[in-house]
């Protein structure tokens, strides 16, 4: 078994997202955004966060400005500024630049400094006597003026491949103008984790503490890192959720959870760990980017079970398909119900949704059922709600809270004010028959309007119910327009989200069935809302 290495006396978490992270194509973040998120990273409990470029985006320099003045109050982490190397020919006393990261009254800074020599002389069109003095200046300048200075040496690697000598010159003057750390950027992410260790190593026998950023471009940030750890750094950078330009950052809560879990080092408080799938989900509402469901650790799909043979170890013992316990992290088991389901999926999945399904005769009977339907276009893995629903009915337990009489849906080219569709719905429920007319922007939109209306009278509550999503998607292809087709839809009550499938031979039949359903279930659990 490999001998895992032990935690250094000193370890940095250096969180870069509104930074590095906020350079991924797409994402812009406002004042109030990295605000947000800053407070959101010192909950997760990492070390430093890096906030942005002052002096360079006039946005970065508000946020500093807004945390100067009181308006980010951190526990557990320390902001950081980043900058640049004062300008070829200058002094970084007069440079406006260097003076614009000691205005952001950091207690920290990072600047990053140039270790490729092709990109000395392409780049920065001088010698490579002058970029050597340009990190001296600027260190002794941002050090003398009483700040810890972290180093970024951009294209460490690519450097080193290419001239070892002059890059770790770079790493040394650095260390010897006072830089605590100095950082090895994969700045092009295009290094493999067998190629990380003899180059971190060469580094180190300079006598600086050692840090490592990593791009994703080939895959293998979070491995580059993690291999970088092994070979002696003690600094880590990251992004949440892996934001960052071209493929992103090595993700950082993957980075932590792993150092954490698998190392065993004591990075973050157990129960800021346990925080991490709500404060990853949180930062992504923030992003407006959606989450990667098969996130390591803290994805939806993360702990989910599709496969039978699976579910059947699970009930047996949960972690026999589980790297870890899913709550270490704040995340939960899911059980999918799809074609590939067993008994043993179907009874773990009723359970979770509070519903015993030991007879397995009755398990086998519902399971059979759900195979049927998925072959039929249906999918359950989406629709937990559609789910419930299928269980009730076979249970025999299934309330019918209003019957259908009939509906329609009229929509044409001439757009109103009100819409452009004309829905009519006449339902019978609590022994009331209401035949309402709805118009809406598109068919399903007027058919919500004319089944709300319809069902208001009986059953105020579904007022507070509202569609917050809808997904359609034509299953069988090749059959042109007579395929079959699918939708999903969610629906909240203010309190909890629900999704429930409908499926038809057109759009209409199929979205119907769904929002029919949203009702029932929504209905169904109208009691179970919490007062306010």
């Amino acid at each position: 078994m490999t001998t895992l290495p032990a935690a250094p006396d000193a370890f940095h978490v250096f969180d870069t997202t509104l930074r590095d992270g906020a350079q991924q194509e797409g994402l812009q973040l406002s004042v109030t955004d990295k605000l947000k998120i800053a407070r959101h990273l010192d909950e997760l409990g990492v070390g430093f966060i890096e906030g942005g470029w002052p002096g360079a985006n006039p946005n970065d320099t508000a946020f500093f400005a807004a945390a100067a003045a009181g308006q980010l109050a951190l526990k557990n982490a320390k902001l950081v500024a980043f900058g640049a190397t004062r300008r070829v020919g200058a002094k970084a006393a007069d440079d406006p630049q260097v003076q614009a990261l000691l205005d952001a009254a950091t207690e920290v800074i990072c600047i990053v400094a140039k270790s490729h020599d092709e990109h000395v002389f392409r780049a920065l069109h001088t010698t490579l006597e002058e970029n050597l003095a340009m990190v001296a200046d600027t260190v002794s300048h941002l050090v003398a003026s009483g700040r810890r200075v972290f180093v970024d040496c951009e294209h460490f690697f690519d450097g080193y491949r290419a001239n070892p000598e002059y890059a770790l010159e770079v790493v040394r003057t650095a260390a010897e103008a006072g830089a605590e750390v100095v950082v090895l950027c994969d700045t092009n992410g295009g290094m493999l984790p067998t190629w990380m260790g003899d180059i971190v190593s060469a580094a180190a026998q300079i006598g600086v503490d050692l840090g490592i950023h990593c791009h994703n471009d080939t895959g293998c940030a979070v491995a580059n890192t993690l291999a970088a750890v092994e070979a002696g750094v003690m600094h880590v950078q990251g992004t949440m959720n892996g934001h960052g330009e071209r493929t992103g950052n090595a993700n950082l809560i993957t980075v932590v959870a792993n150092l954490q879990l698998k190392f065993g080092w004591a990075l973050v408080p157990p129960a800021a760990l346990a925080d991490a799938t709500r404060i990853s989900h949180a930062i992504a509402g923030v992003t407006n980017v959606p989450m990667n469901n098969r996130q390591p650790y803290v994805g939806a799909s993360a702990f989910a079970h599709k496969a039978g043979l699976h579910a059947s170890a699970i009930k047996v013992d949960a972690n026999l398909y589980q790297h870890i316990d899913p709550k270490l992290v704040g995340n939960d088991m899911r059980m999918l119900v799809s074609d590939m389901a067993g008994r043993a999926n179907i009874q773990i999945k009723g359970s979770e949704l509070g519903y015993d399904l030991s007879n397995r005769e009755l398990a086998a009977t519902i399971t059979e059922k759900v195979k049927a339907r998925e072959m039929d276009g249906y999918s359950y893995e989406s629709a937990d709600a559609s789910f419930e629903l299928l269980l009730r009915e076979e249970l025999g337990i299934m309330e019918d809270f209003f019957d259908v009489l009939s509906w329609r849906v009229l929509t044409g080219h001439e757009v109103k004010p009100e819409g452009d569709s004309e829905a009519m719905v006449k339902v019978w429920a609590k022994g009331i028959t209401q035949n309402l007319v709805g118009e809406g922007h598109g068919p399903l939109n007027a058919l919500d309007v004319a089944l709300r209306s319809a069902l208001n009278v009986a059953y105020p509550q579904v007022e507070t119910f509202e569609l917050t999503d809808y997904k359609v998607r034509i299953l069988d292809q090749g059959h042109g327009t007579d395929a079959i087709v699918r939708t999903l839809i969610d629906m909240t009550d203010g309190e909890r989200t629900w999704t429930t499938v409908g499926v038809g031979t057109n759009v209409i039949e199929a979205s119907w069935e769904a929002l029919h359903d949203g009702y029932r279930w929504g209905l169904t659990h109208a009691g179970d809302r919490v007062s306010a």
